[in-house]
């Protein structure tokens, strides 16, 4: 990477294919998109067994529950959590920094403009982070977003990425800042960014997402509740769907159905069977 953007015809084109690609998200929106409809749906044929099964946990949850899959996912698996979060930040800080939000120059209003940017963001997602699963993984994401964060803006300022002004808009910055020279180090870390990026968004979290689908947790809390089949009442595992008066909706793991049980407290655990690895 150098100081300044490379002339050539074909130095052009690919520059404007990254700047194309920061604007609608890389292929990092793309993943996010297939893992946000395909994994949800993999985790609960998994758990339940696949089949009719899945068919009727969903309308059991009805469709303003259905994010509750991969939110419990999410919260309840502290890697995939803090690489998701990592991955979001990182996406959503390209997207901008493609529209021209970071600002050049080394005034001390860019300055602080451009410190606001990089780290806020890393800040509240190493906060949630933290919340979730610990002081550990919260400064881990923290340090992790912000370090791919900081290299978007090295790209940007150094001329390598220049980003968009549509429809004569210049009022974002402007393109790179010529006099800016970072330290070699930094130059090699910023392009290192791209390829860990890649790896994160790509591999990594593909991996992780799937590995949380078919490890055999339920994606909510799994209760025991009494349950009434006819005149008959009897004890049973319940995967939580929905609650309804004083009871729920849930997955009957005992009967294979859905069932409505009352009187239900939590249980020690929420595996329902072996993961995929062991089966």
């Amino acid at each position: 990477m150098t100081g300044a953007a490379d002339t050539r015809p074909g130095a052009d084109r690919d520059l404007e294919e990254e700047r194309r690609a920061d604007r609608k998200g890389g292929p990092g929106h793309t993943v996010l998109l297939a893992l946000a409809l395909a994994v949800p749906v993999a985790k609960v044929a998994y758990t339940v067994g696949g089949g009719d099964a899945v068919r009727d946990v969903f309308m059991g949850m009805e469709p303003a529950n259905w994010p509750d899959v991969l939110l419990g996912m999410v919260i309840t698996d502290p890697l995939l959590g803090s690489v998701l979060a990592v991955v979001i930040s990182r996406l959503v800080f390209a997207v901008f920094a493609g529209r021209g939000v970071v600002p050049s120059g080394r005034g001390r209003a860019a300055r602080l403009r451009r410190a606001g940017i990089t780290v806020l963001n890393p800040l509240a997602v190493g906060v949630i982070d933290a919340c979730l699963f610990g002081p550990w993984w919260g400064l881990g994401t923290a340090l992790a977003a912000y370090a791919l964060r900081k290299g978007v803006v090295v790209e940007y300022r150094t001329g390598r990425r220049r980003p968009h002004h549509g429809h004569g808009d210049r009022s974002h910055g402007v393109s790179h800042d010529p006099g800016y020279r970072p330290p070699p180090w930094l130059r090699r870390a910023s392009a290192a960014e791209q390829l860990v990026a890649l790896l994160l968004t790509a591999v990594a979290l593909p991996a992780l997402t799937f590995a949380s689908a078919l490890d055999g947790q339920a994606w909510t809390s799994v209760v025991a509740c009494r349950v009434t089949d006819g005149t008959r009442v009897s004890e049973a595992r319940l995967i939580e769907l929905s609650r309804v008066g004083d009871g729920v909706v849930g997955w009957n793991l005992d009967a294979e159905e859905i069932s409505n049980g009352v009187g239900c407290t939590s249980t020690d655990s929420r595996y329902v069977r072996e993961p995929w690895w062991r089966s």
